[in-house]
């Protein structure tokens, strides 16, 4: 009787992040450890060189060496592998940028489709730069005795562990833009999905 009037506190009132709160923050987080990777793939290959002498005969005591230098530069695949993840890498961050004010700009209703073809695009680009310096990385590593070309990491051992260390984070970038992408057409096939069922409500 004298509890009439009285309100009652509401179970489950305190401002607890939701589950749909929670997932709003998984895309931005992949797209900052996306960019991480691609950005130290890209300086990592773009700062590797080494300059060793080696021996190359020996003239009774005498030993004649020759100055071997290895530079990304003298590589097309490892400049295509130092653009792709530079761009890549400037890619996520504006992403994330646009992530922050697509609201205040009016770009939440068609930046999401732009937003996946370019995560196509990059994954597209990422990819080949990462299979041409693998292969690359293989063949300086184990030379090729049919084509007889010798291989080169027994002469700049350092150069090949950075390279190889540079592939490793771009290859872990790849995959995480790839997870992006995923998620990203699962989202925009989830909104279209709800936009042709709202309009053919009666």
């Amino acid at each position: 009787m004298g509890s009439e009037g009285v309100e009652r506190p509401e179970v489950g009132s305190g401002h607890k992040p939701t589950l749909s709160t929670r997932a709003k923050w998984v895309l931005p987080l992949l797209r900052l450890l996306a960019f991480l990777a691609t950005l130290a793939a890209t300086l990592v290959m773009a700062l590797n060189k080494e300059t060793r002498k080696v021996i190359v005969a020996t003239i009774g005591t005498t030993s004649i060496e020759a100055t071997v230098k290895a530079r990304f530069q003298h590589t097309p695949a490892f400049v295509f592998f130092v653009i792709v993840n530079g761009n890549a890498s400037l890619h996520n961050l504006l992403m994330l940028v646009v992530y922050f004010i697509r609201h205040k700009f009016g770009l939440k209703r068609h930046a999401p489709r732009a937003i996946a073809i370019l995560d196509l695009l990059n994954v597209a680009l990422v990819s080949g730069g990462e299979t041409a310096a693998v292969f690359m990385g293989q063949l300086g590593r184990d030379g090729n005795s049919h084509a007889r070309w010798n291989k080169i990491c027994d002469k700049v051992e350092s150069f090949c562990d950075r390279g190889r260390a540079a592939m490793i984070a771009s290859l872990a970038g790849l995959l995480l833009m790839i997870i992006i992408t995923i998620i990203s057409i699962i989202r925009l096939g989830n909104k279209n999905t709800k936009l042709v069922s709202s309009t053919n409500v009666p």
